[in-house]
C-alpha cells in the first residue's frame, strides 16, 4: 500500500474515533490532547509522511479500534508497522 494512501486511511480511523486531526508546524514532534472538549491528534507538518505514520499507529495501538471497521489491506499494513514499530522500540530499552 502506498505511503500516501495508507497515510490517509489512518486519518480517517482517527477521524472515526472522534478524534480531529490537525497538521501544523512547531517545535513538537506530535501527540493528541483534549481542548475545550475536543479531541485534537496534533501532527507536525515539518516531520516526513512515514514519521506522521509512525506516530498515528502509535496513537491507534493504545485506543479500542475493534468496533471501527478497518479495511483488510489497511488493517495488514496497520499490524506490519505496530510490529515494525514496537519491535524497535524493544530493541533500544
Amino acid at each position: 500500500m502506498k505511503t500516501e494512501r495508507f497515510q490517509s486511511e489512518l486519518e480517517k480511523i482517527i477521524e472515526d474515533l472522534g478524534y480531529q486531526l490537525r497538521k501544523e508546524k512547531g517545535s513538537f514532534q506530535g501527540d493528541f490532547c483534549v481542548l475545550d472538549g475536543d479531541k485534537i491528534v496534533m501532527i507536525n507538518k515539518n516531520y516526513p509522511a512515514e514519521f506522521h505514520i509512525g506516530q498515528m499507529v502509535r496513537f491507534l495501538s493504545e485506543r479500542d479500534i475493534n468496533d471501527i471497521y478497518i479495511k483488510p489491506a489497511v488493517r495488514k499494513e496497520l499490524d506490519k508497522w505496530m510490529e515494525r514499530i514496537f519491535k524497535k522500540e524493544k530493541a533500544n530499552s
